[in-house]
């Protein structure tokens, strides 16, 4: 069994030096810090909170993403063809972003994230999870003054994000994970979604895994057919997604999401042993990843790390009466 995060991980945190990436952000704003220092204290954060992962007792880690305004501008800006507009609010949250739009045919002008990947490797003692947001996500919660039709939108991004995905691959990643919250919110959606990621996988060897949250999959029939070999599920904000445990396919890999990453309230190591053992009615031990619901980013940088150091105990005290 792997313990793993999601995606993000709180920049900043409450101590004296904690402030020192936002501080840096605005003073490059300010054109009073070079490009090269703000590089320099992202990667002192990033390894930062690699190390905190893995204090934590993570045995897969990501990078925390502390390089990403947030998880469409940092491919939106590195895509050709597309612009960043004004703010929005990202779905249900109250974080905002500035809004993708494409513009003009879209491309893959290289690399977004394979350096950030090699970095966090170099810098971690645990294997690295690289991430990419899908091409669905990406065009829902963006828009398009090129594209007739939001198909047509998908369908060419996710030629695009296959290429990062490639690149990734060639880097040396033994597996990569997509995020894709938005087609819990849009199943109507579904038989766009299931091109897109045909497309999005073709020609990768390398485990691909599908990550949704905010909400459950139900109704998205076929889902665990999708080309991917783990499939990342949101327990918290989707409970109905236990039902579909039941179904889940043996040669199939899952995350298990049940420790709240938008709420402070600290669970218990026994209501987390308890979700374990539930999905492991379902799912044989070596195929599960215990993580949580989403990315950490929406807590306190010390909540973040207790939740994790939590969710690790609650997956000890499992192995413990399964030896």
């Amino acid at each position: 069994m792997n313990t793993t995060a999601v995606g993000n991980y709180p920049k900043i945190a409450n101590r004296p030096d904690g402030q020192r990436l936002r501080r840096a952000i605005a003073q490059f704003d300010e054109a009073k810090v070079s490009a090269e220092e703000l590089a320099r204290i992202e990667d002192e954060v990033t390894t930062e909170v690699l190390g905190e992962q893995i204090r934590a007792g993570l045995n897969l880690v990501t990078d925390g993403q502390i390089r990403w305004d947030d998880g469409q501008t940092y491919f939106a800006r590195h895509i050709e063809g597309m612009e960043l507009a004004g703010l929005i609010r990202y779905f249900d949250t109250n974080t905002y972003y500035r809004q993708p739009v494409a513009k003009g045919p879209l491309g893959w002008g290289g690399p977004i994230t394979v350096r950030d990947y090699q970095f966090a490797s170099a810098h971690s003692s645990k294997p690295v999870k690289p991430v990419i947001t899908g091409p669905y996500t990406l065009a829902k919660i963006s828009r398009s003054e090129r594209h007739s039709t939001l198909r047509d939108f998908v369908l060419e991004l996710a030629h695009v994000l296959c290429q990062e995905a490639h690149a990734l691959e060639e880097a040396g990643a033994s597996l990569v994970q997509i995020d894709e919250p938005a087609i819990v919110r849009n199943k109507g959606d579904w038989p766009l979604f299931q091109d897109a990621m045909k497309i999005l996988t073709q020609g990768l060897s390398i485990k691909m895994l599908l990550y949704t949250y905010f909400g459950d999959v139900t109704g998205l029939e076929g889902f665990f057919h999708l080309p991917f070999q783990g499939f990342g599920l949101d327990f918290v904000t989707g409970p109905s997604n236990f039902s579909l445990l039941k179904e889940f396919p043996q040669d199939k890999e899952l995350g298990l999401g049940i420790v709240d990453a938008r709420n402070v309230k600290l669970e218990s190591g026994e209501e987390i042993s308890k979700d374990i053992q539930r999905a492991l009615q379902h799912v044989s031990w070596e195929r599960l990843y215990v993580n949580p619901s989403c990315g950490l980013d929406f807590l306190p940088r010390e909540q973040a790390y207790a939740k994790l150091e939590r969710m690790v105990e609650g997956a000890r005290a499992v192995e413990k009466v399964r030896a």
